[in-house]
């Protein structure tokens, strides 16, 4: 029995891009044309009101650009983790998912770590917040899921040979189990460095594949989340599935699902 993606997908990608600039309208627009999907990681405090921060996104176009898509949490304010006491850092979360919600209409469980920076206390702060995983700075250069989604690491940056990167996740061995690849960046960084042909490559390299699950951050973490929350017999033969979410095998007979709230008897292991 080997666990795969929803609908019997292979691999798990997404994208992951923090800031909000007005640089994002024009990645939005090249991941919708290639059916990928990402997360964005916006500063509410910092979205275009028609007077302040001009270079970013403004709040009434948040609904329509990223419809599709995940809004996250980057922090109200943008600041590092490092500067701030528990009390500061729930603060600056918690009111940056309150001002998220209210522009999206939809829940806001997903962040990424302003500079990357986080501290011993992070995780649990953000789980007081309601915040279910959040991103680093650094990178794995695998296609493993995360240990621990608090401290998430990406595969790589766009900028990291990201066309070899995706090369090798096309042809990931078969026993990398759940295999993801996760991009990070920024898309002021496509308009700085006069290379968006680099994300419009890799975007017409890796989408529009059978085998690939397009997910945003939150939709993987949801689902790796329920497989590591299913429960065994002590044989290890019958599995139930407390989770809302269908869970995805394939074994010797074909493609199965458990459903949510559903015992099923797996068979020799």
């Amino acid at each position: 029995m080997r666990f795969v993606y929803p609908k019997g997908k292979e691999k798990a990608l997404t994208l992951s891009y923090d800031d909000g600039q007005i640089f994002d309208r024009r990645l939005v627009e090249i991941l919708n044309k290639y059916g990928i999907k990402g997360t964005f990681h916006l500063n509410s405090a910092h979205l275009f009101d028609g007077q302040h921060y001009p270079e970013f996104v403004s709040q009434e176009e948040i609904k329509d650009l990223y419809a599709g898509h995940e809004v996250a949490c980057h922090g109200e304010n943008h600041y590092s983790m490092f500067l701030l006491n528990d009390q500061r850092a729930l603060m600056e979360v918690l009111e940056d998912r309150r001002r998220l919600e209210s522009l999206t209409g939809k829940m806001v469980q997903g962040m990424s770590y302003a500079f990357g920076h986080c501290n011993k206390n992070s995780g649990e702060v953000l789980k007081m917040a309601g915040i279910k995983y959040s991103r680093k700075a650094s990178t794995t250069g695998t296609f493993y899921p995360p240990g621990d989604f608090m401290e998430w690491e990406g595969t790589c940056h766009h900028e990291d040979n990201l066309e070899d990167y995706a090369q090798e996740f096309l042809h990931v061995p078969s026993y990398v189990e759940l295999p993801l690849m996760y991009v990070w960046g920024h898309s002021f960084e496509f308009d700085r460095n006069n290379n968006w042909e680099l994300i419009e490559d890799f975007a017409r390299t890796v989408g529009g594949r059978d085998e690939i699950w397009y997910a945003t951050n939150l939709e993987v973490y949801e689902y790796l989340t329920a497989i590591r929350s299913l429960e065994y017999s002590a044989d290890g033969l019958t599995v139930y599935n407390p989770t809302l979410q269908t869970i995805w095998y394939m074994d010797s007979k074909g493609l199965h699902t458990i459903e949510p709230g559903q015992t099923v008897y797996m068979g020799k292991r």
